[in-house]
């Protein structure tokens, strides 16, 4: 499953810097609004240093990493959910993304103009903020008129859907994004099929000056105090020095540059770590001769439904998963090695996969 974030922000906060910084994709950026007039896709190989430890014990003819998409989607601009701007097209390309990375601009630039005329980042996250719940409550309040007919004659199934509607559409008159509602899976399904757009999960960006990255600056607390009662995080990046970073092929000389501005990981290690993080990501590998391969699952996931991801016969033809530990592999050299010592696990249609497993399914179909 490749994890899709969409970059979204106002126009000339850095989303489109941030991107090319992020991705081998060219998006132009320009000193102008809508500089992304069609949404720009960069996939990104996700760094983990266990696949480098396997391939070292395997030596296989290939190593393939799991994946992150990132779109970066067209500026957004107040009024958007009436079709302002691009808002239209913006609000469409963002239904199709797991999470959003609302990329605010915490920096001065006399030679970057703001569309609000001055560096306010709570005004930045107000504007995407309403314009999404805007389109949101459309959304619900045609829902809720369709669902309404049902309620009335007695449906008890379509009463607790109106009730959940009704919940979400009066957070949303509050200006407070549907996320906040904190509902479980089985009131969620009552509005899954709407997509709604504050209902993903998010991932705000402080975009930094140089001297700002490793300890921010009053617009970054100025943001942090603004979500404070949001289940999200900040992140602090400043898209200037990730491009400069994107510029070495070299890893020793990027972990030099990163140390002359005081900084352990880059803010590609950084996003991607937290965006796991967001959507309850792991990951488990399979090794053997021909390759070596990162997979992406959620946390919690049982081997049936884990395998499915390599392929879905495997989850319908499954019969049981074998499981080594990677500090196993480590210590013992090779599958055989565990296998011998006893480390070489059988699972059956119960087992949970845990981060870092190396797996091989045995299936029937």
């Amino acid at each position: 499953m490749a994890l899709k974030c969409g970059i979204v922000g106002l126009p000339n906060v850095g989303k489109s810097t941030l991107f090319n910084a992020l991705s081998n994709n060219k998006a132009e950026a320009a000193n102008f609004p809508f500089c992304t007039i069609e949404p720009n896709v960069g996939v990104v190989s996700v760094p983990d240093h266990r696949l480098q430890v396997l391939e070292s014990l395997v030596n296989p003819q290939q190593v393939i990493p799991t994946t992150i998409e990132f779109v970066d989607i067209a500026g957004l601009v107040k009024g958007a959910s009436k079709g302002e701007g691009l808002g239209n097209k913006f609000l469409a390309n963002i239904r199709e993304v797991d999470a959003i990375i609302h990329v605010i601009r915490c920096f001065e630039d006399e030679n970057v103009v703001h569309v609000a005329g001055s560096v306010d980042p709570v005004f930045d996250k107000e504007v995407i903020d309403s314009e999404l719940q805007l389109k949101d409550l459309e959304s619900v309040e045609k829902k809720i008129v369709k669902v309404q007919k049902v309620a009335k004659s007695g449906d008890l199934e379509a009463r607790n859907v109106m009730n959940v509607l009704e919940a979400v559409k009066s957070v949303l008159e509050s200006g407070k994004n549907v996320r906040s509602l904190g509902h479980t899976e089985e009131d969620a399904e009552a509005y899954s099929d709407l997509m709604l757009l504050t209902a993903k999960p998010v991932i705000y960006v402080a975009n930094v000056d140089e001297s700002s990255v490793s300890s921010g600056n009053s617009f970054v607390d100025q943001l942090k105090d603004s979500i404070k009662d949001e289940d999200a995080e900040v992140v602090i990046i400043s898209a200037a020095i990730e491009s400069q970073i994107a510029e070495l092929e070299d890893a020793e000389e990027r972990q030099l540059f990163l140390e002359e501005y005081g900084l352990t990981d880059s803010g590609l290690n950084k996003l991607i770590k937290a965006s796991y993080s967001l959507l309850n990501l792991i990951t488990y590998f399979t090794a053997g001769e021909k390759e070596v391969r990162a997979w992406t699952i959620e946390k919690g996931w049982k081997a049936p439904k884990a395998a499915s991801v390599i392929h879905t016969d495997f989850e319908k033809g499954f019969i049981k998963a074998e499981v080594i530990k990677l500090a196993d592999y480590e210590k013992y050299g090779s599958e055989h090695g565990c296998k011998e010592a006893g480390k070489l696990a059988i699972e059956g249609k119960e087992y949970v996969v845990k981060d870092g497993d190396i797996m091989h399914f045995r299936f029937n179909v």
